[in-house]
């Protein structure tokens, strides 16, 4: 393993050089380089990135989902599910961010990045269940933190606070059973008191 990694400028340039016109866009900020890439060539991209020499990331180190339906106070053109993951390279002590949008925002569809780095497994599952985003490939994709009876996807950014149903024991049927939700909703609007000698204070 190498002591230090190269820049991230550096690392940019060698992104670019190995994806080529595979590479949607690629930044860097931060001291952090995220790359960019099409659904159609996600899967060829990441194994690109775990195998090219000068990438060489053998792990994937996290997976998450994102709805940017209000990015910016609504003001986004591009698509609304995007998958991001964060991948390693113990070999060459480098990090990149990877990105990939679903092109159907009705049906948010992307690949599984599980024949690629095994760790996607689990990281998938949530991203299906928090987001409702469908991994093309993957073998067990089902819920993986709400409840079997739950309805809808948590995270996206129209998804009510309060859900759709709740869990109630009724003791009547002696069992758990769901009914609709019967909090009202409501904006709590935190109340100001201003007073000129708060305090004893002038």
């Amino acid at each position: 393993m190498t002591d230090f990694a190269i820049s991230p400028e550096a690392l940019e340039a060698q992104i670019l050089e190995t994806l080529g016109a595979k590479a949607k866009a690629v930044k860097c900020a931060l001291g952090e380089v995220t790359v960019t890439v099409a659904a159609a060539d996600y899967l060829e991209a990441a194994t690109l990135l775990r195998d090219a020499p000068g990438c060489r990331f053998e792990q994937l180190i996290d997976l998450c989902g994102m709805d940017y339906s209000s990015y910016r106070d609504g003001v986004w053109e591009g698509e609304r599910f995007c998958v991001v993951s964060h991948l390693l390279s113990v070999s060459l002590n480098q990090r990149v961010r990877l990105k990939v949008f679903a092109p159907n925002e009705d049906l948010p569809i992307v690949d599984s990045l599980t024949g690629i780095w095994n760790a996607a497994g689990w990281f998938e599952r949530e991203a299906f269940d928090l987001y409702g985003i469908v991994f093309e490939g993957h073998d067990d994709l089902r819920r993986l933190l709400t409840d079997y009876g739950f309805i809808g996807h948590p995270f996206r950014k129209d998804f009510p606070v309060s859900g759709h149903v709740e869990m109630r024991y009724d003791a009547d049927q002696k069992r758990v059973i769901y009914q609709p939700v019967s909090i009202e909703p409501r904006e709590i609007t935190p109340r100001v008191i201003r007073e000129d000698n708060y305090g004893g204070l002038h």
